[in-house]
């Protein structure tokens, strides 16, 4: 794909540090209530598994959002700015959409570990976006700790999928 820059298209976009800080806050905000609501879920989900290795992980996800969530509240902390669920409703929908396919397959086990595998890389693949991106806004504001504190929360949602993904591999291989 070869993208050329024509007179009338920038190729760089301009946002004023009072913009991209409204735009960073938001999707925190929007990751923050979708990791609250993954954080409940996440015991539930948990009994409805049956493969061991799905347990597992499923728990060490779990240990995972719960920092997350603290780093993410020291974010807000840092930033001196309210935790808000305002506007959150969007990844909250999403989350409930893929978790009622586990009860779709609730009378096959199988199917139903299956279905929890994909809801969980699906909801990974979702904070990996959300951080990193999170992470370039906040190298732009030029704050290195919350920058940092991101990164945490990246590596750590890229190790879950990771994970996830090695156990999937193996419960499909049978």
């Amino acid at each position: 794909m070869n993208i050329k820059s024509t007179s009338n298209v920038s190729s760089s976009v301009q946002l004023s540090p009072e913009k991209l800080l409204l735009f960073f806050t938001d999707h925190l905000n929007r990751i923050y209530y979708a990791k609250a609501h993954l954080s409940e879920r996440l015991t539930e989900i948990e009994e409805h598994a049956d493969f061991l290795d799905l347990k597992h992980g499923i728990r060490e996800t779990h240990e995972d959002v719960a920092k997350q969530m603290i780093r993410m509240e020291e974010i807000f902390t840092l930033m001196d700015i309210a935790i808000s669920f305002v506007k959150c409703t969007d990844l909250d929908n999403l989350i409930e959409s893929a978790f009622s396919g586990i009860h779709q397959y609730s009378i096959e086990a199988g199917l139903r570990d299956l279905s929890i595998l994909y809801y969980m890389q699906t909801i990974e693949s979702i904070e990996m976006t959300s951080f990193g991106m999170l992470q370039l806004m906040a190298a732009q504001l030029k704050n290195k700790q919350i920058v940092q504190l991101l990164k945490e929360n990246f590596d750590e949602a890229r190790e879950d999928h990771i994970l996830l993904a090695l156990i999937a591999a193996k419960f499909i291989k049978g």
